[in-house]
């Protein structure tokens, strides 16, 4: 759904709302809705003229105040471990390495300390080159030098966002380990960035330089348009105050926290001692469930999204069940093989009482 309102908003210039595909699902009424004044024309985003102070995104601007806040830790950190079997050259590696910064700007994007102002400084291709650090290791203490390695904190004013370690357990097998900072990525960019270098790699085995296909916009660009777009929150006719005016009434009194029954107290302090539970749902319930949102004309998300708030009730977190829930946030076909941070998170709020 969100990839095909994306390719509308390219194609035709109009914004429409997720939720028009549900009530227009056929592609007949999603024309006729085309045609009516809520589709409402759409700023382009292109590459454009970079101003003397370059600002963040909004999604940027939380973390550097973070980041201020609390000094550099592994908290907004992106690891990516690939594990690599053969010969490896090494020399092609690093050079790869430094095509994927001189392609993508947000990875050699610094946030200068400043006198309270956030801005991001591009740094040249020739100024960004990552460094590839080698280390020897055993199969017995990699996952401990990847832990080292993914534990590093990252200094924003003057560091590359972007680090990599080669782990050699012998002449045949490594593992590369890429960290990169979530100021610069997220976890969508995983893929064009391994695509990216896996791409550049192959050329410089060859000894060339990667032949890929110019991106159409960069990070810096959809910062601009980002900032464009919604305009100034002081500004009551703007679409940041209409925004901020909707989640104020959508969110108004919501409980702190969901009362769930705990088998121990909250910390005081947040831990981030997380962990994934794994778990399989067998193929026939995941039928059953498929065949429930058809017949209710609505996604799977949506079902297990009802069901996990209905469990919370019946678990006694009350009727005002509020999740958080990722979105990718690339809300324009250009951004969809660039390396950046946009990813956001929504707050869906459901009434159980009924």
């Amino acid at each position: 759904a969100t990839k095909l309102i994306s390719r509308i908003r390219s194609a035709l210039g109009v914004e429409l709302a997720i939720r028009t595909l549900f009530e227009a699902p056929a592609v007949a009424q999603l024309a006729q809705r085309l045609g009516e004044d809520h589709a409402a024309a759409r700023t382009p985003l292109r590459a454009r003229p970079r101003p003397a102070l370059l600002p963040l995104s909004f999604a940027q601007q939380r973390l550097w105040f973070l980041h201020r806040l609390d000094g550099p830790s592994a908290t907004y950190n992106i690891p990516l471990a690939l594990r690599l079997a053969g010969p490896l050259d090494g020399d092609a590696l690093a050079q790869a390495l430094c095509d994927i910064t001189a392609r993508h700007e947000s990875l050699r994007t610094v946030f200068p300390d400043t006198e309270d102002v956030a801005q991001q400084v591009i740094l040249p291709p020739e100024a960004a080159r990552p460094v590839l650090q080698v280390l020897d290791v055993s199969e017995a203490t990699l996952a401990e030098q990847l832990s080292v390695a993914a534990g590093h904190g990252f200094e924003l004013a003057h560091e590359l966002p972007l680090r990599a370690w080669l782990l050699r357990i012998d002449p045949q097998q490594h593992v590369l380990l890429l960290l990169c900072h979530h100021i610069a990525s997220d976890g969508w960019s995983l893929a064009p960035l391994a695509r990216d270098l896996s791409t550049a790699y192959a050329a410089r085995c060859q000894g060339k330089a990667p032949a890929w296909t110019a991106l159409p916009v960069q990070y810096a660009d959809y910062a601009l348009w980002q900032r464009e777009l919604l305009g100034d929150e002081a500004d009551a006719d703007s679409t940041a105050a209409r925004q901020l005016a909707y989640w104020q009434h959508t969110l108004a009194g919501l409980p702190e926290q969901l009362a769930l029954p705990t088998d121990r107290p909250r910390p005081a302090v947040s831990s981030y001692r997380g962990q994934s539970m794994a778990f399989t749902i067998p193929a026939e319930v995941h039928q059953s469930l498929v065949a429930l949102a058809r017949q209710g004309q609505a996604s799977l998300f949506m079902v297990l999204q009802a069901a996990l708030a209905a469990l919370f009730t019946r678990m006694g977190a009350g009727t005002d069940i509020a999740l958080g829930s990722p979105i990718a946030g690339r809300t324009d076909e250009a951004l969809d093989d660039l390396v950046g941070f946009f990813i956001n998170t929504l707050v869906l709020r459901t009434d159980t009482s009924g």
